[in-house]
């Protein structure tokens, strides 16, 4: 892969559902933490420059990274995935290239996955190329409204959609390939204006079909490889997945 590439793994999340008091993404699987087996995809995908966005147990995070060569930059307080990527702007701002954006609770994807979606976003010169999934109950995932033509036209959070857009059953992981200088600035764009309160990173889709952007979407077709870890119960079903 290209180092025009730069991965940014949103790791700052508490994770409270996971029972625990330790940062769920430090939670163990095979013997490794969940976004160390994100990072270590990202590179076996050949990307050469991976930064960490952080919150909760900073430090320790740091500490369970150390040696793969990632950078870090801190998310405090926490508002919103838009208000994550944001954290990086320093360092990305000037970058002239593809922003790939992953979770730090998606330990199963995998890195022809990755490269699978940087290919389609150059090949078809996109602003943005997102992963997709489709499953049977899509429960608080956001979900993927296509238009007449089968091109992405938004993504709607599960909290904010109305009956026919819940209905959905093609629901968006969170997991995108970017033309970085657009998605800057599209960041300047963002706007709190949401239930949460919170910087939406799914706002983007928005402006980019304002602006007339491509935008468009790979469909996985095994959603265990793009779904995040939130509960001990997913874990333990990880884990089973794994070893066997």
């Amino acid at each position: 892969m290209s180092c025009c590439s730069i991965c940014l793994v949103l790791a700052a999340g508490q994770g409270t559902r996971m029972k625990s008091d330790l940062a769920k993404v430090l939670h163990p699987l095979c013997g490794k933490p969940l976004v160390d087996h994100v990072v270590r995809s990202a590179q076996k995908a050949g990307i050469t420059k991976t930064i960490v966005v952080i919150g909760h147990q900073a430090e320790t995070v740091k500490a369970a990274l150390s040696g793969l060569g990632v950078e870090f930059v801190m998310q405090q307080p926490r508002k919103g995935t838009g208000h994550a990527v944001m954290q990086a702007l320093p360092i990305i701002e000037n970058f002239t290239g593809d922003l790939l954006v992953l979770y730090g609770d998606v330990p199963l994807i995998k890195p022809e996955t990755i490269r699978s979606l940087l290919k389609k976003h150059r090949d078809e010169e996109n602003a943005c190329t997102m992963l997709t999934t489709i499953i049977e109950q899509p429960g608080s995932y956001g979900r993927i409204i296509r238009d007449k033509d089968g091109m992405v036209s938004k993504i709607v959070e599960a909290k904010d959609a109305s009956p026919e857009e819940l209905a959905v059953k093609e629901i968006n992981p969170a997991i995108y390939a970017f033309d970085n200088q657009q998605l800057v600035k599209a960041l300047s764009q963002l706007t709190p204006n949401n239930k949460q309160g919170e910087y939406y990173l799914t706002d983007v889709i928005g402006i980019f079909k304002q602006q007339g952007l491509k935008i468009s979407g790979q469909i996985v077709s095994d959603s265990r490889e793009v779904l995040g870890i939130n509960t001990p119960e997913e874990l333990a079903v990880c884990e089973e997945y794994l070893q066997r």
